[in-house]
């Protein structure tokens, strides 16, 4: 086992222990035993088909964990943006974030198939989407975690809340707190750690073409010169350039050490470290892998139990892309 899935181990078995605790009332969602019973096999299918899924492509395991990031900041953790367009249905997949840019429905779709075959009618989208998540993170390398269950599927979208709530490539540090913190409970030291999902992925030249064509302070400028040979000034907006710099298909720590050196891609990224509030979380995961990688584990917990679908509420789709 790699060192990142290692060292998590302890933390992990710390916070369920706290999360055994809470009242009955407050723990909404179910330990990872859920499906032991009903689907017993549903964990291993999942793991192996997203193993078998980042196999192809190593860039999917940052689409995964940014499909489920545009999940739970719409209405929660519900798998609303896995449904496509209806008469009844404003897709969240045509939201601006989203169209053209989210990725990675097909191999959630895939999961949900050979899970189907197994139990008809049981595990939820919602749960394969977060369990996906963390089978990718430890596919590429990165901390492994304890995915509370229970969690069921909604039977609608929300394209507006898309639109008005996720952030985009020009963020200020400001907006992405409150975007983390004022619904959903995020902590500024939970948001710097999920901005290291940028860590593994690309981006598009029309999130970023702003930031490598400003001449600020804030970028080095060989680092802008290299970017501007794969994004000109008009023209190109879908060439792709690396969210990290040095190892964009492995999770590590690498993307907080090209934010010290003025090397963030999107200005997103560039402003946790700008004079602000978050330089020093940066700084510290910059130096300390250990502590990113404990901290990111954590903080997903967190965000995929933001405002489940559980008990009564909701349906199991049988397939992710339409309610039954």
């Amino acid at each position: 086992m790699n060192y990142f899935a290692t060292i998590f181990a302890t933390s992990a078995l710390a916070l369920m222990l706290v999360l055994s605790h809470v009242p009955a009332s407050e723990a909404q969602l179910s330990p990872p035993t859920f499906y032991d019973a009903t689907c017993p096999n549903a964990l291993a299918t999942i793991r192996t088909s997203i193993r078998q899924a980042v196999s192809r492509e190593r860039r999917m395991a940052g689409s995964l964990i940014r499909l489920h990031f545009h999940d739970c900041f719409v209405q929660g953790c519900d798998a609303s943006i896995l449904l496509d367009e209806t008469a009844t249905i404003r897709s969240e997949k045509t939201a601006f974030p989203n169209v053209n840019s989210v990725r990675g429905y097909e191999v959630i779709e895939a999961a949900k198939t050979l899970v189907e075959r197994l139990c008809p009618g049981v595990v939820s989208c919602a749960d394969i989407l977060t369990l996906a998540a963390r089978d990718a993170s430890v596919a590429v390398g990165g901390p492994t975690w304890n995915v509370r269950l229970g969690r069921r599927d909604s039977t609608t979208a929300n394209r507006d809340q898309a639109n008005r709530d996720l952030p985009g490539p020009d963020s200020t540090l400001q907006r992405l707190i409150d975007s983390f913190g004022i619904k959903n409970n995020l902590t500024p030291r939970d948001m710097v750690a999920l901005s290291g999902a940028h860590t593994l992925g690309l981006a598009q030249c029309s999130s970023f073409r702003t930031r490598i064509y400003s001449n600020g302070t804030n970028i080095d400028p060989g680092f802008a010169t290299t970017r501007r040979r794969t994004c000109p000034q008009t023209g190109g907006d879908g060439n792709l350039a690396p969210l990290d710099l040095v190892t964009p298909n492995s999770f590590d720590n690498n993307y907080f050490r090209n934010l010290v050196q003025r090397r963030g891609l999107l200005q997103s990224d560039q402003v946790l470290l700008s004079g602000g509030s978050t330089d020093s979380i940066v700084t510290e995961y910059s130096t300390t892998p250990r502590t990113f990688a404990a901290d990111f584990a954590t903080a997903m917990i967190k965000m995929s139990e933001i405002e489940p679908v559980t008990g009564q509420s909701g349906i199991i789709r049988r397939i992710c892309t339409a309610i039954n």
